[in-house]
């Protein structure tokens, strides 16, 4: 097991923050702020004030958050299509829009959670998808996608090759075909930053939500999952700005830790953050499909090594028996999302986290899909 990634100087580092991305989601149908749980019982457990679960097991009618950042970086990449740059048109304002232009398919790669999102919002829009995806997707999630009205194509090599794939078929296409990736490289980089930029509504939806239960501060203590690090980019970003950021009065106090959390199957940024420079690493099966990613994101890079407090890699015995645990307090959540609290049980058995934190700490969890975006296998369930 990966030892903890502890970056004391990371609440110093600041950033601004994206305006305008809550407004254009309060547009989508069916659009409400996801709950906030709050956990009693594994307050207790970790020996902290208050412990909340931020539950995206059901977001725009899907079972994970990732809709948050496809539909508005489909709704930019599109709007600039059709001669609206710098804004995120509305659905509504795009149907008609895209029906006087020329025709065009949205293609993606993914490990899960993604393509389904980018393939919900072309059905939205009335437009065609291709979704690429490994052969180690579950029979769930590749039934959930091609659901979606998407063209399927499933590939048995690892997930970065299938992005390359993708990619390779997108570029043929010329353009007749928008790549929508959720992970960035030399060269594309304004797709994914909005998608990053979609993210940052989950992260104003809690501040808000805290806020009415009387956490005006904030929480002490973030946990996210992480694949590629676009989720963690979103935060990093989040939480290093703000009002007064970057003259280092009332801001450090009230800045949380922002851990990282990855399968110990699949762990680029811990490796990257140790190795001090963007690296990629091999990759093995993990019941957090969602987080099996080897290379992260060229734009999240910088962010989380500037501004991520510390990172953890969790095993499949953990995530699993998170699964079951939040499970027997109400809460919907797969193995990707789940993983946040099994990260958290393991930061907190750091001297330098307990040290940084009081007893009366808030955690903010991240749960970011329920079990049906993906299940665990039959003999975990």
């Amino acid at each position: 097991m990966t030892e903890t990634y502890w970056n004391p100087a990371a609440r110093a580092w600041r950033a601004d923050r994206p305006s305008g991305v809550i407004e254009f989601h309060r547009t989508l149908p069916g659009y409400r702020p996801s709950p906030l749980v709050e956990a009693p019982e594994l307050a207790a457990e970790l020996g902290v004030g208050r412990v909340f679960v931020k539950d995206e097991s059901s977001r725009l009618g899907l079972p994970a958050f990732k809709i948050l950042g496809a539909a508005h970086a489909v709704a930019r990449a599109l709007s600039a299509r059709v001669g609206s740059p710098g804004r995120a048109l509305t659905l509504d304002e795009l149907r008609p829009a895209l029906a006087a232009a020329p025709p065009v398919r949205l293609v993606a790669a993914t490990d899960g959670n993604h393509g389904r999102a980018v393939a919900h919002t072309a059905r939205l829009l009335g437009l065609p998808a291709q979704i690429w995806f490994p052969d180690g997707l579950t029979p769930e999630a590749k039934d959930a996608i091609a659901a979606e009205g998407a063209e399927v194509v499933e590939l048995a090599i690892p997930y970065d090759d299938v992005v390359a794939a993708a990619t390779r078929a997108a570029e043929g296409a010329g353009p007749d075909a928008v790549l929508i990736q959720d992970t960035a490289w030399p060269g594309y980089e304004q797709v994914p930053q909005w998608i990053v930029d979609g993210y940052s509504t989950l992260f104003e939806e809690a501040d808000a939500q805290l806020a009415q239960l009387g956490v005006v501060a904030g929480a002490d203590l973030v946990g996210v999952p992480v694949g590629v690090g676009s989720l963690a980019q979103a935060a990093v970003r989040h939480y290093r700005s703000g009002a007064g950021a970057g003259d280092g009065v009332g801001v450090l106090s009230t800045a949380p830790i922002v851990l990282s959390v990855e399968a110990s199957a699949a762990q680029p940024i811990i490796a990257s953050l140790n190795a001090g420079e963007l690296v990629s690493v091999p990759t093995s099966h993990t019941v957090m499909s969602g987080l099996n990613c080897g290379t992260p994101s060229e734009i999240a890079w910088s962010v989380l090594a500037a501004g991520l407090d510390a990172a953890v890699t969790v095993d499949e015995e953990e995530a699993i028996r998170a699964v079951h645990d939040l499970e027997a307090l109400g809460i919907d959540s797969g193995p990707c999302g789940a993983a946040t609290l099994a990260g958290v049980r393991r930061l907190l058995a750091d001297d330098r986290a307990r040290s940084a934190l009081g007893a009366d700490a808030t955690v903010l969890l991240l749960s970011t899909e329920g079990r049906q975006a993906n299940p665990l296998p039959e003999e975990d369930r």
